[in-house]
């Protein structure tokens, strides 16, 4: 039997960086990963350092959603191939879901597989709370709740900067009594603490107990979204200019306020194109960009960026991009001639409030 670790978490809370260390730990180097992304450009699988034959990106929807089914059919896939010497013997699959996702659906849907039971056992279900903005996302979306009460062990990821957590502690602890907390920063969870069957009612090896759990929490397997999430997608072929891409982010940021939850991006710079630069930012906190060893496996340099949010519109932030590049682009003809002074600043002050 296959054990599978259901890593879920609310936008931002740290699973890519968890994973990421994770799987340099000698203990997790025979791991198959499956990520899950909400929206229309998978963008995770290509910043998790995995070997390429057992990482799969599962990027039809929330496992949630539609394609919960598809997570059966891609783990039995990937099962075959492993049967059949195509990919690497792993002895463990993780499975990275969506920020957004209800995590109760995909546990029925492991569970009820009669086919996948017969090869794979849930191990646990690890939730990641962001010790900054887990107490605003459990205030604001169901989703948020209903991992931290699904959960058999709960990460508080990003200690070091927010030292002061007791209160989310208790809230916690309110919402799923029975399941651990682990304070981390910096991503560094022991790997023998998230390998340890889940404690909850038993264990996750038997489906009665785990349908016994999830009644007891109170739910249905029905997905729940906040009103007016949505994932917008920018692609782009050619490079784009780094003054564009920071004055972009800060005019998003300006006219989306808390509407903008989460941002992520690979984009490949007109001052470095052979290099793809990871930009990410989580509400109004954009976090230092970080150059990437490589592009994704797949060969494509192409710029992408996802947004998700609530209530912006969907083509404003590609038009924001385009008048942006614009400015920068009539900017450096004015200093190319010679004369003139920035002038992107004074856009950004024209479109105040246009979202």
């Amino acid at each position: 039997m296959i054990p599978v670790l259901v890593l879920t978490g609310f936008l931002g809370a740290g699973k890519t960086t968890l994973l990421g260390r994770l799987l340099h730990e000698p203990a997790w180097a025979d791991t198959a990963v499956v990520v899950n992304e909400f929206g229309e450009v998978a963008l995770d699988h290509a910043l998790v350092a995995a070997s390429e034959d057992t990482l799969v990106s599962l990027s039809t929807g929330c496992l949630c959603c539609a394609a919960r089914g598809d997570l059966a059919e891609t783990l039995l896939d990937l099962w075959r191939r492993r049967e059949a010497g195509a990919v690497p013997r792993y002895a463990r699959v993780v499975v990275e879901t969506s920020g957004l996702a209800d995590p109760a659906p995909i546990l029925h849907a492991l569970m009820a597989d009669a086919a996948l039971a017969e090869t794979h056992s849930l191990l646990t279900v690890a939730a990641l709370v962001d010790a900054v903005h887990g107490g605003a996302a459990l205030d604001r979306h169901p989703e948020a709740r209903r991992q931290a009460m699904l959960a058999d062990r709960l990460v508080l990821t990003k200690t070091d900067l927010a030292p002061d957590t007791a209160a989310l502690e208790a809230r916690l602890r309110s919402l799923n009594p029975a399941a651990p907390i682990l304070a981390v920063g910096h991503g560094s969870v022991p790997p023998d603490w998230l390998l340890a069957p889940g404690a909850a009612h038993g264990g996750w090896a038997d489906p009665d107990a785990l349908a016994a759990w999830l009644d007891a929490v109170g739910g249905s397997a029905a997905p729940r979204h906040s009103p007016g999430l949505a994932a917008i997608a920018i692609e782009r072929d050619a490079p784009i200019p780094a003054a564009a891409l920071a004055l972009w982010m800060e005019g998003l940021v300006e006219h989306a306020g808390r509407r903008l939850l989460r941002l992520k991006g690979i984009v490949r710079l007109a001052e470095a194109p052979e290099r793809p630069l990871a930009v990410h930012a989580i509400g109004h906190v954009a976090h230092p960009p970080r150059w990437l060893d490589r592009w994704p496996a797949e060969g494509n340099r192409r710029s992408r960026l996802v947004l998700i949010g609530q209530g912006i519109p969907r083509h404003f932030p590609a038009r924001l991009l385009a008048a942006v590049e614009a400015e920068v682009a009539e900017e450096s003809g004015v200093r190319a001639g010679g004369s003139g002074h920035s002038t992107p600043g004074r856009y950004l002050g024209r479109r105040r409030g246009a979202a």
